[in-house]
């Protein structure tokens, strides 16, 4: 008996010291966060600043779908496998779940959620697991580089789950990839069991790819001044998620990309990496309230179906909606069209998503007519893994505010890429309400694809 309850003793160390080893200790330090100006692709919002981090533990690998169903009991994921990440889980669920943890192995969970989840307060001296901040998560990825990535060679797709046929500069060299450092590889086209490729220098697996991970931050502005474990911004509409997932381009796999979501929303490609404190771990409390967002006063509750399309498979998308509907219907117009040639269109909207141009629209909506619409069916051909331009343009030039967009995308097999995100930016005071990605026409399915889409957003 004394020997079986010693070798039990071992095993019980094995299994602890093997759980222990899960969890990363990142020591902390200062780093430039965000991009230089000169990183190509970067975005507006990656505003190079200085930051400093206190030490914290985060986990060598995303959250899987066991660990997931072992405390929650259930598995909200798209694709299943005990081993693949969770995903299809909202902000919201991956604060319980960090309590919840917390609380079946003993330790202070780290939030309250209150007000329905629109109020929620971070004791930051607990010792319970969490979401890493956006720039907790940055320097880890980063791993102490201030390159776009933490290798010095583009990841491709034998090193990354990620949209392999799209790597890093592809838009503007795609009928010349010879050129690029990194040649197109597979699109596996869904999760991969997490630790499936090799680590970046920390020992974090899957930091970029498999799946965006969702933290703390609202989305907002970075504060250029210098700044000390910051926790983002004390209000917003949108959370912060990184890393990107299985579907994204190369671009938004990067350091410094910036991704959002409302957080009672949840994506197939978004799921959650845990972390908690390290010594001198920043005390007091953080409490984070969604903004209040006001419906029109004038709006009279009806719905309008606007769309950009190129090849027409967005517009079959959009006349099977008003068939279905009745709902008032435009299409979108360009003062300068894009050319009706493929292989040129395909480098007109890469050239205008790359410097952020908005093409001016031929189409016009009268400004009182548009205030009768509480519901904007919004549709669009998913482009270089974004929306197009022209979509860009209307979003800033038509109040959004208080309004619930339907998003609808044809793609050819990237599904909505970082389009919504593009949206929650842009629109950042709107709803958006479930999409709808359909693979080019959609086929003899659209129809009952749209009825059913039409029906998740009653």
């Amino acid at each position: 008996m004394k020997k079986l309850f010693l070798l039990f003793c071992m095993i019980i160390g094995v299994l602890t010291m093997a759980q222990a080893s899960d969890f990363i200790l990142i020591k902390g330090g200062t780093f430039q966060m965000g991009s230089p100006d000169s990183e190509d692709w970067r975005s507006n919002d990656e505003v190079l600043h200085s930051v400093t981090v206190s030490p914290f533990y985060m986990a060598s690998h995303e959250v899987t779908q066991q660990e997931w169903r072992e405390v929650t009991g259930k598995n909200p994921s798209s694709f299943t496998g005990d081993n693949l990440p969770v995903e299809s889980i909202t902000w919201l669920e991956a604060v319980e779940f960090c309590n919840a943890l917390s609380r079946k192995e003993g330790k202070t969970p780290v939030y309250k959620v209150s007000d329905g989840g629109r109020t929620v307060t971070w004791d930051r001296g607990a010792d319970g697991y969490r979401l890493p901040t956006e720039a907790e998560w940055e320097f880890a990825a980063r791993a102490g580089t201030t390159t776009p990535f933490y290798s010095k060679r583009v990841p491709g797709a034998d090193d990354v789950n990620f949209y392999g046929h799209y790597p890093y500069q592809i838009e503007q060299n795609y009928f010349n990839d010879s050129v690029l450092e990194t040649q197109p590889g597979v699109y596996r086209g869904k999760t991969l069991p997490v630790g499936s490729f090799k680590p970046n220098p920390w020992g974090l697996y899957d930091i970029y790819g498999n799946v965006g991970e969702w933290c703390f931050d609202y989305y907002g502005d970075y504060a250029i001044s210098n700044q000390t474990d910051p926790a983002g911004p004390d209000s917003g509409t949108r959370r912060v998620y990184r890393g990107g997932g299985w579907n994204d381009f190369g671009k938004n796999l990067r350091s410094a990309y910036r991704a959002a979501m409302q957080q009672s929303s949840s994506a197939y490609n978004v799921g959650l990496r845990l972390v908690y404190n390290g010594d001198k771990a920043p005390s007091g409390t953080v409490v984070t309230k969604e903004a209040a967002v006001t419906s029109p006063g004038s709006g009279k509750g009806k719905a309008l179906i606007i769309y950009y399309s190129w090849s027409g498979n967005t517009r079959g998308v959009a006349r099977e909606i008003q068939k279905q509907t009745g709902y008032d219907i435009i299409e979108l117009e360009l003062v300068k069209p894009y050319s009706n040639n493929y292989s040129t269109v395909l480098n007109e909207a890469q050239r205008d998503q790359h410097k952020q141009a908005r093409p001016e629209l031929k189409t016009k909506i009268d400004k009182k007519k548009w205030e009768e619409y509480d519901t904007i069916i919004l549709g669009y051909p998913n482009w270089w893994a974004s929306i197009p331009m022209p979509i860009a343009t209307l979003l800033e030039s038509y109040d959004f505010a208080g309004r619930t967009i339907l998003p609808f995308c044809s793609h050819g097999g990237g599904r909505f890429g970082q389009s919504l995100t593009a949206i929650a930016k842009l629109a950042p005071k709107a709803k958006i309400g479930k999409g709808l990605s359909v693979h080019y026409s959609g086929g003899p399915a659209l129809p009952k694809d749209v009825e059913n889409w039409l029906k998740d957003n009653r």
